[in-house]
């Protein structure tokens, strides 16, 4: 009797639970939604507004750094990260 069992359980799991399992998560992945054109322009306007910012943030720094010498701001601008959007691949 388990001679039976094993390949034919073996064979249940090759042809029906393995794809079925994989059309199952590709079904799921396809109605994932999808970013709209309306986010992504809320995305570009959020990203610009934090590039705004930060650019305030390092002038408040610089003027700071004039006034007392002493200070010393979070991170220095030479560590700064580069938020070019031209250099994107």
């Amino acid at each position: 009797m388990e001679e039976v069992l094993i390949p034919l359980g073996i064979v249940g799991i090759l042809f029906v639970a393995l794809p079925w399992m994989v059309l199952h998560y590709v079904t799921k992945w396809r109605q994932a939604p999808k970013i709209t054109d309306e986010d992504e322009k809320l995305l570009d306007e959020l990203y610009m507004m934090a590039r705004r910012l930060d650019d305030r943030l390092a002038t408040v720094e610089r003027i700071i750094a004039a006034d007392h010498p002493d200070w010393r701001p979070n991170m220095p601008l030479a560590e700064r990260p580069d938020y070019d959007l031209s250099k994107r691949n």
